[in-house]
């Protein structure tokens, strides 16, 4: 199907709950002139040559005036409570005991590698999986390589070490069955290349997303027209061992073009780590699964689901820092419904849904991604058609959104998207023009500002970032 750009009017606002089942500181410090007086000589009974003490040179703090300090001191992860910090300016210049250092001597800013899944085809002409550098300090992009070669390998995940990645090679037939695969790769810490590790069959057709427990231990993967989820123990050295659980989804809801039969289409744990939660487009449903990462086993939660409105096409999941409440992206309905989530019980809670394109009703467009900025402020949305994103505002102690604004993606079809750990920026993946855009984030609104031009990239579907060490 062909997306059209579609022309923004109005926001329309849809709230209530579905059924559940849903500055700079101040100056830098300049310190007082130190005076260093000439001593008093004594009266000597001869005259006598006394040499004065040298000069004491007292260096006084230089500032880059136009430096940009990072605004967001949040980690990835802290509680919506934490303010978002500015860097002290008046200590620049101190220096402790023992410590030797330059005053104004500014920290270097972090680098990454961005790790691009692709799907490969004639037109984007894509291979495999690529990589760039990304330098937090400017927001640039550069050095694209090719990381691995691969099969339409859409979306990676990384090892909490940092040591392996791994991905999906979205496909429909491995090894002569109806099924996609799933591939460990060895990540080189100094070039950045893949080294497969190897690879085994993802259990159902078209595998559309993977993520890794926070131990390490498991491997779990969505296969999106098998509407099944499998999950994988993971080896001392990264190696995928055969699957521990294939569970397959049951079911269809109301769009018969779209909703026929089960598809799952994400994988994301929740905040305890002990639940696995599937986003299934086809069933308009969240299915929620225990699971054991010792033993790699799943099964179904008690309440085992959490249901969406008929139709809405449940494609992606992201639960704010708090952990208390999460986002779904509604892919049908281009909409984003917010949710209170109990983790001791694995229940979720529907408050509203609110919709992501001005005008709703004007032209084609899907949704794609969502995410959470790491400071709990501001959510983001994609959308495929309109090719904006959508930027809402989150209320603090109910996680309720507002809406923002639209931003443009400076290409066609956003199909993914990923805020760098720093929170400093958002780089987005135009999936059909075969770019990536970078976007500064203003810490105070949350609005996106371009950085530089789009990069070419063949047509990315995933970003996903691992720092490079010095």
């Amino acid at each position: 199907m062909r997306l059209t750009t579609a022309c923004f009017l109005s926001w329309t606002f849809l709230a209530g709950g579905l059924a559940l089942g849903q500055v700079p500181g101040s100056d830098p410090l300049q310190p007082n002139p130190i005076a260093v007086p000439i001593p008093n000589l004594p009266e000597l009974p001869a005259p006598v040559s006394v040499p004065l003490p040298p000069p004491v040179s007292v260096p006084t703090p230089v500032l880059d005036p136009t430096a940009t300090p990072n605004p967001i001191g949040n980690p990835i992860g802290n509680p919506i409570g934490n303010p978002l910090q500015t860097p002290d300016v008046t200590a620049v210049g101190r220096q402790a005991p023992g410590e030797n250092q330059n005053a104004g001597q500014q920290p270097k800013p972090p680098s990454f590698r961005v790790y691009i899944g692709t799907y490969t085809n004639e037109k984007s002409k894509g291979e495999g999986i690529y990589q760039f550098t990304f330098d937090a300090g400017a927001g640039t992009l550069a050095g694209q390589s090719l990381a691995a070669k691969a099969a339409n390998p859409s979306f990676l995940a990384i090892h909490p070490s940092q040591k392996f990645l791994y991905g999906v090679s979205e496909v429909g037939n491995y090894d002569g069955k109806s099924a996609g695969s799933v591939s460990s790769y060895a990540i080189d810490p100094k070039t950045g290349m893949l080294a497969l590790l190897n690879t085994e069959s993802s259990g159902g057709a078209d595998p559309c997303a993977i993520t890794v427990d926070r131990t390490g231990a498991v491997v779990l993967v969505a296969n999106y027209s098998g509407g099944s989820v499998s999950a994988y123990p993971v080896s001392g050295d990264g190696r995928l061992g055969p699957a521990t659980a294939m569970i397959q989804h049951r079911g269809s809801s109301k769009n018969q073009g779209r909703q026929s039969s089960p598809h799952a289409h994400s994988t994301d744990m929740d905040p305890t780590n002990g639940r696995l939660i599937v986003a299934d487009l086809g069933l308009d449903k969240l299915l929620v699964y225990s699971l054991d990462p010792q033993s790699g086993a799943l099964r179904p939660n008690i309440p085992p689901s959490a249901s969406l409105a008929p139709g809405a096409g449940p494609r992606h999941l992201a639960f704010h820092p708090d952990g208390r409440h999460a986002y779904v992206i509604n892919e049908l309905a281009s909409t984003i419904t917010v949710f209170d989530y109990d983790s001791s019980r694995g229940t979720f809670s529907a408050l509203e849904t609110v919709h992501t394109r001005p005008d709703p009703k004007k032209g084609a467009s899907y949704t794609a991604e969502v995410a959470v900025h790491p400071s709990g402020r501001f959510v983001y949305g994609s959308n495929r058609g309109d090719d904006t994103l959508a930027i809402f505002a989150v209320a603090p102690a109910s996680g309720k959104l507002t809406p923002v604004g639209f931003q443009p993606t400076g290409g066609k079809t956003p199909r993914n998207f990923a805020i760098d750990p720093t929170g400093q920026f958002l780089l987005c993946g135009n999936q059909d023009s075969n770019t990536i855009t970078t976007f500064r984030i203003d810490p105070k609104t949350g609005g996106l500002a371009p950085v530089g031009e789009p990069i070419p990239c063949p047509a990315p579907v995933c970003l996903r970032f691992v720092p490079i060490g010095e």
